[in-house]
């Protein structure tokens, strides 16, 4: 009955790529009026600037913050050099004109600049402690209730109604269940143990959601895997960890949603249209 899903309720999201300047400090350099920086290599005339090298770095360390030591920075000179080689020869041999390189360069022109403006707004619109104990509030109380169950699986709904029949009469559900069903839960009784609705097929999970505790199916429930006669054990709330453990990805999630209300009200002022 277990199909592969992925609910993060407090999911961590990649906001920004490592490799993306600051829009603000672009500002901070031309403030400063700082002499600019010697460039790591001139390859056949066309210099790799340091602020080249310091981009590629972050993308290559994936933004950490210690610098490299001489050998890691010779290692990514000499990629910058070879990459410099490759892509003066794709010049000359007309390749910018490709319409499918043409095409690349435009995507990545855009995504650099839309990864820059959503760096600049989440800096100027920062997310107070406030605003992320109401986003940890709302993740914890969004966050579905466990069920305790068991079940008979059987290849057909007259196999299905026996069953139910039986129990009716009271036969107990976890000796039928190593009698007669044919799911690998039978020799625990048919136990399944403690999941999530979601962590099931529908069918079966709706039969669950139904049920109170100590109650079981009386119609057969049918799903992918068969017939399912479904006993509910229990039912009690997940453990929730403390807003400490997940501060980070809560705010990283906080973060989403502010740059999707952006986009939105961006969406609501832009001339768009489609074919």
């Amino acid at each position: 009955m277990h199909k592969s899903v992925l609910i993060p309720v407090l999911a961590t999201v990649a906001l920004l790529a490592a490799c993306t300047r600051p829009a603000s400090d672009a500002g901070k350099v031309a403030a400063d009026a700082k002499p600019a920086a010697k460039p790591v290599a001139t390859v056949n005339g066309e210099d790799i600037s340091a602020e080249v090298f310091d981009v590629f770095s972050k993308a290559v360390s994936g933004g950490a913050a210690e610098a490299p030591t001489d050998e890691q920075r010779a290692q990514m000179v000499d990629q910058l050099i070879n990459m410099t080689l490759a892509a003066q020869a794709a010049e000359k041999e007309g390749l910018a004109k490709d319409a499918a390189v043409q095409a690349r360069l435009d995507l990545l022109h855009t995504q650099i600049l839309a990864e820059a403006a959503s760096e600049k707004y989440i800096k100027s619109h920062p997310i107070s402690d406030s605003e992320l104990r109401a986003e940890y509030d709302t993740q914890v109380a969004a966050m579905p209730k466990e069920y305790k169950a068991r079940h008979i699986l059987v290849d057909n709904k007259e196999s299905a109604e026996a069953v139910i029949s039986k129990l009716q009469t009271g036969s107990d559900f976890s000796k039928l269940a190593t009698a007669e069903s044919k799911d690998s839960s039978a020799k625990n009784g048919g136990d399944l143990g403690w999941f999530s609705p979601q962590s099931m097929v529908k069918p079966f999970a709706d039969a669950v959601v139904a049920l109170q505790k100590g109650e079981y199916t009386k119609e057969p429930v049918q799903s992918e895997f068969g017939w399912h006669v479904i006993m509910l054990d229990d039912v009690r709330s997940p453990e929730v960890p403390e807003f400490d453990q997940v501060k980070q990805q809560v705010e990283m999630l906080s973060q989403r949603k502010k740059l999707q209300a952006y986009i939105d009200e961006l969406r609501k002022t832009a001339k768009i249209q489609k074919p």
